[in-house]
């Protein structure tokens, strides 16, 4: 995976504010880039650095493996919730999920502007990456 769309998907999700949420999908709309799974692979090799948690399927559920911790996020930054969380702290059973109706991340225009740069600076640099040289010889 090329390092440049690596940065452009944190910066991405460093912007995301405390208490809303988005799916991978959602991340690489915002890039005009990459589809879920790749989102969902710098995530899961890259994602330590940033608010991960804020990241998810797009049913709403905590990224696999890290239920636990996640929902401990949620409840600190008051993430809007469905299902049995409740149960799932006292016993690590019982289906629940972030309500993504609500907590979508919905940029302003300054957040959106910050995307912009991030997604153009990323289309660049992929398009210099992938244009021929006319140079260079077989």
């Amino acid at each position: 995976m090329r390092m440049e769309y690596v940065t452009a998907v944190l910066a991405v999700v460093d912007l995301i504010p405390s208490g809303a949420a988005v799916s991978y999908g959602d991340v690489a709309e915002l890039l005009g880039s990459g589809g879920p799974r790749q989102v969902g692979s710098v995530m899961s090799h890259y994602g330590s650095a940033v608010p991960w948690w804020r990241v998810l399927r797009a049913s709403g559920e905590a990224p696999p493996g890290h239920e636990a911790e996640a929902l401990r996020h949620y409840l600190q930054e008051e993430t809007p919730l469905h299902g049995a969380y409740d149960a799932f702290l006292r016993t690590g059973e019982g289906r629940w999920r972030v309500d993504l109706v609500s907590a979508r991340w919905a940029p302003s225009d300054e957040e959106f502007d910050q995307l912009d740069v991030i997604s153009d600076q990323l289309e660049r640099q992929l398009h210099i990456l992938s244009v021929p040289d006319d140079e260079m010889t077989v």
